[in-house]
């Protein structure tokens, strides 16, 4: 019997230890207004600025990502059209990773 009890123990610990690791390096900002989309002055080559909530903080989308049409189009049309997201932001970097719709 004691046996089983550390077998499931092991497994219940190996279980609620995996999962994603890209979600555990994000910081999430639920249910926020982009207030403003702008280039960035320092490196507008490189990032897009964008603000978030009504004292704004300021992060940014990075050009060089695979994503970066689709999470501008969404910041966008959170900016302009005052729709809500949850923003997953990458920890670290200030560098907006996801942008999802509230479910």
């Amino acid at each position: 019997m004691k046996i089983w009890t550390y077998l499931l123990l092991v497994l219940f610990m190996i279980t609620s230890c995996s999962g994603s690791s890209s979600s555990q390096n994000l910081t999430w900002y639920n249910n926020s207004v982009i207030t403003n989309v702008a280039e960035d002055p320092e490196k507008p080559e490189e990032f897009t600025r964008v603000s978030i909530g009504i004292s704004p903080q300021i992060f940014y989308l990075s050009k060089k990502s695979a994503d970066y049409k689709g999470l501008l189009e969404k910041t966008t049309q959170s900016h302009k059209k005052g729709k809500s997201y949850n923003i997953g932001i990458e920890n670290k970097t200030n560098i907006i990773k996801q942008v999802n719709e509230i479910q």
